[in-house]
C-alpha cells in the first residue's frame, strides 16, 4: 500500500485519522491505534511475511531490556555482539541469500565442483529499514543515550510506524522516545502536516512518475540501438525520478509525522545543487548518511589514526552502503564509485575540482553523481557499462528505431522543466527576497503572509491534490523506488 495510491489515501489514511482523533484524549488507546494500523498497513502488501518483522520488534525489545541491564554489571559487548549479529543474520537471510549463493556458484563452477541450488528467497519490503531502526535502538541504549522502552506495545509502535516504516526516514530512538508517549497535534501542526504531504505527493505523482516512464523505456533499449542524445535524456530523466520519488516520499512521511503528531527529522537538503560528492552525502538521504556516519564511521575511527584509515574507513562506509541498497554488484559498484571520488575529494586534485570555480565544482559534482546513477538503475553490469559507453559518445545506435521524438512529449518536458527548477532552492531564494523587499519598504509582512498562506492553504494545495487524484485514477506508472530496500 503506497501512500501515492487510492486505497491509502481515500481509505486507510481517513479512517486512521478519524479513529485516532477520536481518542485523542487516551494516550495509550492512540499508540494501539496507530499500532494497528501500521501492522495492518505493512501485512497489506507483506501478507505472512509480517511475522518477520513481528520477530524482529520481540527480539530487540528483549535484547535491549538484556543489553540495559548487562551494562550494569559490565560493558555489555557480548550481549551486544549477540544483538546486532541477530539482526544482521535476518537481513542477510532474506536480502543477500540469493545474491551470496549466485556468487558461491560462480566460484564452485570455476573450480568444477556441484553448485548449489535453492529457492527464490523473498525480499520483505523495508527490511534494511527496520533493521536499521533496530540496530539504532540498541546502539543507543548500549551508549547509554537513552534507556530501553520497557513497553513491547511501545516499542514496535516506534519500529513499525507506518509513515516511516518501509522507506524512512531512518527515526533513532532517542530522538522519538519522548514523542511516543507524549505528544499533541493542533490545527496548525495538522494543517502543515497537509501541506506537507501534498507537496510530497505532488513530487512522485506530477514529476517522478511522468520522467519515470521514459526513464524505464531508454533503460530497456537494447545497447546496439542506444543513441547519445537518448541516453543523456535517459539518465536525466532517472536523475530526477530518484529525486523526486524518494524526497516526495519523505515529505509524506514528515507530513505524516506531523498529522500523528511526531517530528521525524528531514532526510534531503537540495542534493543536487552540490559542489563536491562529500556535500552531496550531506544532502541526500541525511538520515542514512548519518546513521552510517554514527554508528560504523566513527566506532572504525572515523578521521582519527591518519589518512590511510580514514580513506580504509570512507571506503569501507561506501561499499556497505552500495550493499545496503541492493543484493546486487551494480549497488556495490555505485557506493564504491561515490567512495572513490570522496576520497580523491581529499587530494589536490579533488581539491582543485571542488574549491575552485563554482560551476565547475557543481558540474563535476552531477556528472559523477549521474554516471553513478547508471550503475543504480541498470539491472546488469554489462548494461551499465553499454549504457555509460553511449553517454561518452561511443553510442552503436543508428537514432532512426529509437530517436528524442518518441519520449518527450509535452507532458514529459513540462515534468523535466519542473523538476529541473524544483531541484534547487529557488522557493526558498525567492520567499527571503520577499522577506527582504517587505522590510525594506516598511510593508505590514504578517497582514501579506497570512493571505499568502490562505492561498497556498486553500487555493494551491487542493489544486495539487486534485491534479494528483486524476493522475492516479487514471492508472499511471506509480512504483515507489525506495520500497526494493
Amino acid at each position: 500500500m503506497v501512500f501515492s495510491s487510492a486505497s491509502f489515501l481515500f481509505y486507510f489514511l481517513p479512517i486512521v485519522l478519524a479513529l485516532y482523533f477520536a481518542s485523542v484524549r487516551f494516550v495509550h488507546l492512540r499508540n494501539w491505534i496507530l499500532l494497528a494500523a501500521s501492522l495492518f498497513f505493512y501485512t497489506w502488501g507483506e501478507g505472512e511475511y509480517v511475522v518477520v518483522m513481528l520477530l524482529s520488534i520481540l527480539a530487540n525489545y528483549l535484547f535491549g531490556i538484556w543489553v540495559y541491564k548487562s551494562h550494569e554489571r559490565n560493558n555489555a559487548k557480548m550481549q551486544m555482539a549477540v544483538a546486532i549479529t541477530f539482526n544482521l543474520l535476518l537481513l542477510v537471510i532474506f536480502k543477500y541469500t540469493n545474491f551470496l549463493v549466485a556468487n558461491a556458484n560462480l566460484l564452485l563452477q570455476a573450480g568444477g565442483l556441484p553448485t548449489m541450488t535453492i529457492g527464490q528467497v523473498h525480499l520483505p519490503i523495508g527490511i534494511s529499514f527496520f533493521t536499521f531502526h533496530c540496530i539504532s535502538y540498541l546502539m543507543d541504549i548500549y551508549r547509554r543515550q537513552t534507556p530501553p522502552q520497557m513497553s513491547l506495545p511501545n516499542t514496535a509502535l516506534y519500529i513499525s510506524l507506518f509513515p516511516q516504516l518501509v522507506a524512512g526516514p531512518i527515526i533513532r530512538y532517542k530522538d522519538i522516545a519522548a514523542q511516543i508517549t507524549h505528544r499533541s497535534v493542533d490545527v496548525e501542526r495538522f494543517s502543515k502536516g497537509i501541506n506537507r504531504f501534498i507537496i510530497g505527493l505532488g513530487k512522485k505523482v506530477l514529476i517522478a512518475n511522468v520522467v519515470g516512464l521514459p526513464a524505464d523505456k531508454i533503460f530497456a533499449i537494447p545497447a546496439e540501438h542506444l543513441t547519445t542524445p537518448v541516453a543523456w535524456l535517459g539518465i536525466l530523466c532517472y536523475t530526477l525520478q530518484i529525486y523526486f520519488d524518494f524526497s516526495g516520499y519523505s515529505d509524506m512521511a514528515i507530513g505524516l509525522g506531523h498529522m500523528f503528531g511526531f517530528k521525524f527529522m528531514e532526510n534531503f537538503n537540495y542534493p543536487y545543487i552540490s559542489r563536491s560528492i562529500q556535500e552531496f552525502w550531506r544532502r541526500w538521504h541525511i538520515s542514512l548518511s548519518t546513521w552510517f556516519r554514527d554508528y560504523l564511521y566513527i566506532p572504525l575511527g572515523g578521521n582519527r589514526g591518519g589518512q590511510a584509515r580514514m580513506y580504509r574507513n570512507l571506503v569501507a562506509i561506501f561499499f556497505l552502503c552500495g550493499l545496503w541498497h541492493g543484493a546486487s554488484w551494480n549497488f556495490v559498484i555505485w557506493g564504491l564509485f561515490h567512495g572513490f571520488f570522496s576520497v580523491l575529494e581529499r587530494f589536490p586534485l579533488g581539491k582543485r575540482l571542488t574549491q575552485g570555480s563554482r560551476l565547475v565544482a557543481h558540474t563535476y559534482t552531477m556528472l559523477v553523481v549521474m554516471v553513478a546513477w547508471v550503475f543504480f538503475r541498470a539491472d546488469t553490469l554489462p548494461t551499465a557499462l553499454a549504457y555509460i559507453q553511449a553517454m561518452a559518445g561511443f553510442a552503436k545506435g543508428s537514432g532512426v528505431e529509437w530517436h528524442m521524438g518518441l519520449f518527450l512529449n509535452p507532458k514529459v518536458f513540462i515534468a523535466l522543466v519542473l523538476g529541473l527548477i524544483g531541484v534547487t532552492p529557488i522557493v526558498p531564494w525567492l520567499s527571503a527576497w520577499r522577506e527582504r523587499v517587505l522590510r525594506t519598504w516598511r510593508v505590514g509582512p504578517l497582514l501579506v503572509d497570512d493571505g499568502l498562506e490562505c492561498a497556498v492553504s486553500l487555493v494551491i494545495m487542493p489544486a495539487m491534490f486534485v491534479l494528483c487524484a486524476m493522475s492516479l485514477a487514471s492508472g499511471t506508472h506509480n512504483p515507489f523506488i525506495y520500497f526494493q530496500f
